[in-house]
């Protein structure tokens, strides 16, 4: 990752963005006066997963209105940990904020968010009181998430929180350091440390178009980053779950074995017999699968390719 200077800017906006060309103008209209009221020197970067629609036409067109724009584009579609850990790099804000732009988080909660962190901390995390626009299903997904997450994982990730969030440099400086090629944001802030609170608000429904990133299968890729990167427990769950299983049936082909001993007729069994094969069949496919999990995540760190490649930058001083 690159780290460009720490100079005078007062903040960073950090908006990863993928086929958002009707929500970027919108979402510009309503961050700027949020900015002016916070930082007098700010920089606003989108950080651009190749589009097939305008997204990056609009965007390097609204340089004309909005000085303080600058603009990432990807080599290919890395994915939004990616997008976002590239704008947490390319920042150079005393503060950085991490935010949406479809306008489900509100710009002005933004004032607040910074509000907070003047009494003295690091971290400040957006709390979802609502969630409009979300499906049921999508809100249960979320809820069981977090709790299998904090049930499971060495660090405690706030719940009902997405990466809307404000952070410190120091804080912004320490999860880069760690260059990790899973970039779950949320529970690398956790890792991180440093004095964190949250705010409540109210999430409001898409401003226009349909959610590329973080759809039902690529927030149940990102839960398993979460879950598998920041705990061992599910690895020992397992060896647990292992053992009782092998108690199990040593205890029934002992008590097998005394019907035997003792002249009981047995009871012709297919049906349970299929049913033991399949559940252990499915027991060591799990478990398989799940120490897959761990190794591909290994593979990963192990093979050290960068975690995102730019192709071009708009508005930043080489």
């Amino acid at each position: 990752m690159v780290k460009l200077n720490n100079s005078v800017i007062d903040l960073s906006i950090v908006i990863p963005v993928y086929k958002e060309e009707s929500n970027i103008l919108p979402f510009l209209s309503r961050l700027s006066p949020v900015i002016t009221k916070i930082a007098p020197k700010s920089e606003v970067i989108f950080v651009l997963d190749p589009s097939p629609d305008k997204t990056e036409e609009v965007i390097v067109g609204s340089t004309k209105n909005y000085s303080n724009i600058k603009l990432i584009k990807m080599s290919r579609r890395f994915g939004q940990p990616a997008a976002t850990m590239a704008g947490l790099a390319y920042s150079s804000g005393r503060r950085v904020v991490v935010i949406d732009v479809d306008l489900q988080d509100p710009p002005e909660i933004i004032l607040e968010l910074s509000k907070k962190m003047n009494e003295g901390f690091d971290v400040v995390y957006a709390t979802r009181r609502t969630r409009d626009g979300e499906t049921f299903l999508k809100k249960i997904f979320a809820n069981v998430g977090y709790a299998v997450i904090n049930s499971l994982s060495e660090v405690q990730i706030p719940r009902n929180t997405g990466d809307f969030r404000i952070m410190s440099r120091r804080v912004v400086d320490e999860i880069c350091a760690l260059n990790e090629k899973h970039g779950f944001l949320r529970g690398l802030v956790a890792y991180v440390g440093f004095n964190q609170t949250g705010i409540l608000y109210d999430r409001d429904s898409r401003h226009a178009g349909i959610g590329n990133y973080n759809r039902y299968l690529g927030s149940l890729r990102i839960g398993v980053n979460g879950l598998v990167g920041f705990s061992a427990k599910p690895l020992n769950l397992m060896s647990l779950f292992g053992g009782a299983i092998a108690g199990l049936s040593f205890l029934l082909g002992a008590g097998y074995a005394l019907q035997k001993l003792f002249g009981v007729a047995l009871t012709p069994g297919l049906s349970t017999t299929v049913i033991l094969i399949s559940f252990f069949a499915g027991v060591q496919l799990l478990s398989i699968g799940l120490v897959g999990e761990y190794i591909s995540r290994i593979y990963d760190e192990v093979k050290n390719r960068p975690m995102y490649i730019v192709e071009r930058k708009v508005g930043f001083d080489d």
